[in-house]
């Protein structure tokens, strides 16, 4: 597997929406990683569907939309039908997880499962297999810009030896705090896919800070 940016567009300049998503568009990103937040599951509210459709609207990259929300089998279908490419639902909010993982398989989308800092890769042993996608908080989810927590190196080596253990396809992807300082090292853990998003958007060259990351974990 190729290892992956995906710039989170949380931290994109909402007044010049349109400008940042052709930005990412036209840089050596992979994906668009998209954060919807509801105000109940997180301490924040982000952005909703009429705000994804515009971004799926001038996208020309994976979307990949990550659901910091409580009920979201709710919306699985609203989301494939806007356009993403890829689910991501966190584990603790799905009583029944791999129902809510075969329902996003069959709406067309890759299926994803997050694990807030707190909880063990253990969870994932029953799932795995099924799995496209699993990522790995490495900050408390609900806002941008927070630090990164160390422990997260050792989580990203046991998700890989569960991985490589079970031969799943499954990537590995990384969603907080990512910053040119732990790139490498995460990659080298066993991640492949690095959000990014206050270092990128907050950069006075987004486009070059995207090409660094990609030279260093290429």
């Amino acid at each position: 597997m190729s290892n992956l940016i995906a710039p989170s567009i949380l931290a994109a300049d909402f007044a010049n929406l349109q400008r940042d998503i052709e930005m990412v568009n036209n840089s050596e990103a992979d994906w668009f990683h998209i954060d919807i937040m509801d105000g109940v599951f997180v301490p924040n509210i982000s952005f909703g569907m009429p705000v994804l459709k515009a971004i799926a609207k001038h996208a020309k990259k994976t979307i990949d939309v990550h659901l910091m929300i409580v009920n979201p089998d709710q919306y699985i279908q609203t989301f494939a039908d806007l356009g993403a490419n890829i689910l991501t639902v966190h584990y603790e909010v799905c009583p029944h997880l791999h129902r809510t993982i075969q329902a996003i398989k069959d709406a067309g989308m890759k299926a994803g499962v997050a694990l807030n800092p707190h909880t063990p890769i253990s969870v994932l042993e029953d799932v795995i297999i099924d799995l496209d996608l699993v990522c790995i908080m490495s900050v408390n989810p609900g806002f941008g810009g927070q630090s990164f927590i160390e422990n997260t190196y050792k989580k990203v080596s046991q998700l890989r030896q569960l991985i490589d253990f079970t031969a799943s396809d499954c990537q590995i992807e990384i969603d907080g705090g990512v910053t040119n300082i732990n790139a490498n090292a995460l990659i080298e853990a066993g991640a492949n896919v690095l959000v990014a998003g206050s270092f990128v958007f907050g950069a006075e060259n987004p486009t070059e800070t995207i090409s660094d990351l990609k030279n260093l974990i290429a």
